[in-house]
């Protein structure tokens, strides 16, 4: 059953929603209408209120927030009043202030983000202005930087990325050059090259990865060309 519990301070879309160590819930940017949004705040289960906390230095939506395992979150690119941003943000939640950490090479929207079992992020895909992008980048927390590694076969934004209990990271379908696509890719972190891996019996955007206690990979729904999707796949690793 669902109940209703208190309501954000800023109405917004297109934003990100983190699960912090305390159990609280971190809500970065997005978007309210036309207007790009800095603003976050905290939910706090045990009262199901809202709070406000610190407001990041770029508005921002269409970004990914990534919790590290310091307990601390990474907040990575994004749009920013129409144009892809390269800028990126760390999340305090012992003191609620941002500060910023070393810019992506390439500014970018729609792209996923994972942490990898080295505690550094990968982040895959995307799109800058209209240009679909394959290129792909490694967060590392112990320095504040970012360096390039691996590019996809097959750029694209709308896709998942899923840590897999082998450690490496399962990118599946998304879209490419405005089409819905089936192709999925393995990155492994000891090589830092991606490999393609079974195509899904479905092209599809928009959709969700989910990894399972077995080990294997629920994908649900989507959107290819106009046709919402119901179909639901797994992978097996």
């Amino acid at each position: 059953n669902w109940s209703s519990t208190g309501s954000t301070t800023t109405p917004r879309l297109q934003h990100t929603a983190t699960l912090l160590n305390s159990s609280n819930v971190l809500v970065t940017g997005g978007q309210q209408s036309s207007v790009y949004l800095n603003s976050c705040e905290i939910y706090d289960p045990s009262t199901r209120q809202w709070h406000t906390t610190g407001s990041m230095a770029t508005a921002r939506n269409s970004h990914t927030a990534t919790l590290l395992t310091s307990g601390n979150v990474l907040v990575a690119a994004g749009g920013s009043m129409g144009v892809a941003v390269a800028s990126c943000e760390i999340y305090d939640p012992s003191t609620g202030q941002w500060s910023t950490t070393g810019s992506m090479a390439t500014a970018r929207y729609g792209h996923t983000a994972a942490l990898l079992t080295s505690d550094k992020v990968l982040v895959t895909g995307g799109l800058q202005s209209s240009t679909y992008l394959a290129s792909s980048e490694i967060y590392d927390p112990s320095t504040g930087q970012w360096n390039i590694t691996g590019s996809m076969a097959t750029a694209r934004n709308g896709h998942t990325a899923t840590l897999l209990t082998s450690g490496k990271v399962l990118v599946a379908a998304g879209g490419s050059m405005g089409v819905a696509i089936a192709s999925c890719e393995l990155y492994a972190p000891s090589t830092g090259q991606w490999n393609t891996t079974a195509s899904m019996a479905t092209a599809r955007n928009g959709h969700t990865a989910t990894l399972l206690t077995s080990g294997n990979v629920l994908v649900t729904d989507g959107q290819q060309s106009s046709t919402y999707l119901t179909s639901c796949e797994i992978y097996t690793q």
